[in-house]
């Protein structure tokens, strides 16, 4: 019997590999670790979440209070060649309160979106377990740029619009309640409204509606963005509503692209 050659082992090794079983599909629209939970121990569950944020809130908001007279100075750099006056007794107090409040909620909101996406998790599908990481991460990071583009371009153009006119007329004496309700309301208006293109993939995703619908109703969004440029800035100046709106039609636009790439 003649000895196998190198050549028939090496043909019975490939043989072997191609006759290997093949790895089964994964099923993208199937729930992994689907597991039964009563309507009760849902509710326990988002019950135990809730805690959880309200917890992490609290911290924030006594950490932000413990250092918010450097918050408190940081917001009040884009104000300059103005004074602040505390009108009453306490007020400073409360507006302290009210700073620390929202800079605690800023501070927790990482672990808060954690404890959301925890929740829903469970019931959502590998494909949309794919979508999740994403729209998550692509969100904070608009959040927070839409924060950094309000305190570099949007407080700014608005305080020297107003400290300008009438600057020989009268003198820049602002109440520290009312510069901070300013502050505050067009941070996080702004953030809001730099959520646009996670809306926009999220409709895209769903197929609610397509990239080519979005590009054909131009005209409507430039007139919605001139009306959300006018309704989320709390000045009256036409500097900061024309910023706003610019950078609403600018996001409009990239979020078309992001659903065009997504085959949408």
């Amino acid at each position: 019997m003649t000895p196998p050659t190198e050549l028939d082992t090496a043909k019975t090794q490939t043989a072997g590999l191609n006759s290997a079983p093949a790895q089964p599909e994964v099923d993208l629209d199937e729930v992994p670790y689907d597991v039964e939970m009563s309507l009760f121990d849902h509710l326990e569950e988002l019950r135990q979440r809730i805690f959880y944020s309200l917890i992490a809130v609290v911290l924030g908001v006594v950490l932000c209070f413990w250092q918010v007279n450097t918050i408190v100075s940081l917001l009040e750099v884009p104000a300059q060649g103005a004074k602040f006056l505390q009108l009453s007794p306490g007020e400073y107090f409360f507006v302290s309160l009210k700073v620390a409040g929202y800079s605690g909620l800023l501070v927790a909101s990482p672990f808060i979106l954690y404890q959301v996406v925890m929740f829903v998790l469970p019931g959502l599908t590998r494909r949309e377990r794919r979508l999740v990481g994403p729209l998550v991460l692509g969100s904070s990071v608009l959040f927070f740029a839409g924060l950094l583009f309000a305190y570099l371009a949007l407080i700014p153009a608005a305080l020297n619009f107003f400290i300008s006119y009438g600057a020989e007329v009268v003198e820049q004496l602002w109440s520290i309640d009312r510069y901070f309700e300013f502050v505050l309301l067009l941070l996080f208006s702004t953030g809001l409204a730099f959520q646009i293109p996670v809306v926009q993939l999220l409709l895209g995703f769903l197929g609610v509606i397509n990239s080519r619908q979005m590009l054909s109703g131009w005209r409507y969004v430039l007139l919605g963005a001139a009306v959300l440029g006018a309704v989320l800035t709390p000045s009256t100046d036409p500097v900061t509503q024309s910023l706003l709106g610019g950078a609403v039609l600018f996001l409009y636009f990239g979020g078309i692209v992001l659903v065009k790439a997504i085959g949408r």
